[in-house]
């Protein structure tokens, strides 16, 4: 294989909204594995994904980054959906002629446009790795008495319900009561991270967009605001209406004690689609992306079907 290579750029989309982008791993001409990574809440295209060089090297890998709308360098889109989010996919991998198929990797809320993408364009994926997706509490799969009292479920209703009749409200009510001081509002909060997440945190940038300076500026909030409201709002499906089967290469990778999606919702649609590829990581919490070896497991996992023995799938269990 070529040297690896780290470009950094932007790409004009049809309506004239530019998406920037950064491509990691072996040449696209050379690569074996093209994939796309899809990142979560107040990241962009520098999201962490420390697989390492000599696996990208040995496999053939082609990683492209980006920023979705609204994060990083890429233009906000005032009409964000989710299917603006797929299309905006689509059209980022035919402008750099990655090829007619690709695999996808979600993270965190980065999951509503890769299950978008299952949706709407299941012909263009060889293989999709969610890693702690979210979960919407509107999915009319999920078990009534297992949401009925999640606290998340009713902060999220409350955010989309203000959100969409006074959002110059929610906005003050983030900037003023939400952050206390300019540190971010999910840095080092144990409602949200377990002891391993918490070590992670201390080692990383955390949520450079979730700090109280930046959420004074407004396009910030509202892009923040507008991912929200297309990851939570009502869909046209839910993963359990989607054709899944073993040849769609679908995984998941959760941690057991995730405080920001417990792994029992996890469980439920694995429930309603069994031929999912599920790895329950024991002592994980939500940025297992950020441990290390993590990343590595994902790829071969994903890639080359490898179990890794860390990272055992649940075949049975209680939800």
């Amino acid at each position: 294989m070529g040297d690896s290579c780290e470009n950094s750029n932007r790409v004009k989309l049809r309506d004239g909204r530019f998406l920037a982008y950064k491509e990691r791993g072996v040449p696209k001409e050379e690569a074996k594995y093209k994939i796309i990574l899809v990142h979560g809440f107040g990241s962009s295209k520098d999201m962490n994904f420390s697989a390492s060089k000599e696996l990208i090297q040995e496999l053939g890998v082609y990683l492209l980054f980006y920023s979705r709308s609204g994060y990083g360098d890429s233009d906000a889109n005032t009409k964000r959906s989710l299917k603006s989010e797929v299309d905006d996919i689509t059209e980022l991998a035919d402008q750099l002629e990655i090829g007619p198929k690709f695999y996808l990797i979600g993270i965190s809320m980065g999951s509503y446009p890769t299950w978008g993408c299952l949706k709407h364009i299941p012909h263009r994926l060889s293989g999709v790795a969610f890693v702690a997706p979210v979960v919407n509490y509107r999915w009319p799969s999920l078990p009534k008495k297992l949401i009925k009292k999640d606290y998340r479920r009713g902060i999220i209703r409350w955010c989309l319900r203000i959100s969409r009749f006074a959002p110059g409200l929610l906005h003050w009510w983030v900037v003023q009561k939400v952050i206390p001081s300019n540190s971010s509002v999910l840095e080092s909060n144990p409602v949200y991270f377990n002891s391993h997440d918490m070590e992670v945190l201390k080692r990383t940038s955390g949520f450079p967009m979730l700090t109280k300076d930046k959420l004074r500026e407004r396009n910030v909030f509202n892009t923040l605001r507008d991912d929200l409201v297309a990851c939570f709002g009502q869909w046209d499906f839910e993963p359990a209406d989607l054709s899944i089967t073993e040849e769609s290469s679908v995984h998941i990778w959760h941690g057991k004690e995730d405080k920001v999606v417990p792994c029992q919702l996890q469980r439920c649609i694995l429930q309603k689609q069994p031929l999912i590829n599920y790895h329950e990581i024991p002592q994980g919490g939500h940025l297992i992306v950020h441990y290390d070896g993590t990343c590595d497991a994902i790829l071969r996992g994903l890639l080359l079907g490898e179990e890794q023995t860390l990272y055992k799938p649940v075949l049975q269990f209680d939800v």
